[in-house]
């Protein structure tokens, strides 16, 4: 797996690491409408998955995206991928917001999901990125298209984002 993939990987099973099914589901005591342990991993569970399809369609296409960033997107990229830092406070698109938990899993169950949708996207992006080399081949919502690099590189930082804010809530239930 790649390396940056892999140090996501290894993040996300950090910050999960011992949780029980019930501590999944604690959330920050400031605000009750923001999202749980479970939630922030559903989210990039979502993040996971949206992107699969992303990359799998340019694939089926066999052609990289024509789309060229706007001065904005260009902001964004170097923000996210070369600085390393993802905005805080920025509300989910829908696509990738969780629902309301209905079935609790611990840590360990959410720590297997994600390792096993992080293999699949590594394997469509070694994939992706024998066919298109590091031409931006893929197109994200809001940062416009990217390359292989690039999407490896935003998912280790937006991951990390929210492994930061799993850490928290543990930090602030002492779990």
């Amino acid at each position: 797996m790649n390396q940056d993939l892999q140090r996501l990987q290894r993040a996300i099973a950090y910050g999960l690491r011992g949780l029980d099914s019930a501590q999944t589901q604690l959330r920050p005591r400031s605000r009750r409408e923001r999202w749980s342990i479970q939630q922030i991993v559903e989210h990039l569970l979502l993040t996971y998955s949206s992107t699969e399809t992303t990359i799998d369609t340019r694939l089926e296409k066999r052609s990289p995206t024509r789309a060229k960033p706007g001065p904005m997107q260009h902001i964004g990229q170097y923000t996210v991928i070369r600085l390393g830092y993802f905005p805080h406070g920025r509300k989910a698109p829908s696509m990738v917001t969780p629902a309301a938990t209905q079935t609790p899993l611990s840590g360990e169950a959410l720590t297997l999901s994600a390792s096993e949708h992080l293999q699949r996207l590594d394997a469509l992006f070694d994939e992706a990125e024998e066919l298109f080399g590091a031409a931006r081949c893929a197109s994200h919502h809001v940062l416009g298209p990217l390359s292989i690099f690039q999407w490896r590189r935003f998912h280790l930082v937006h991951g990390g984002h929210h492994v930061r804010q799993i850490l928290a809530i543990r930090k602030i239930h002492g779990v």
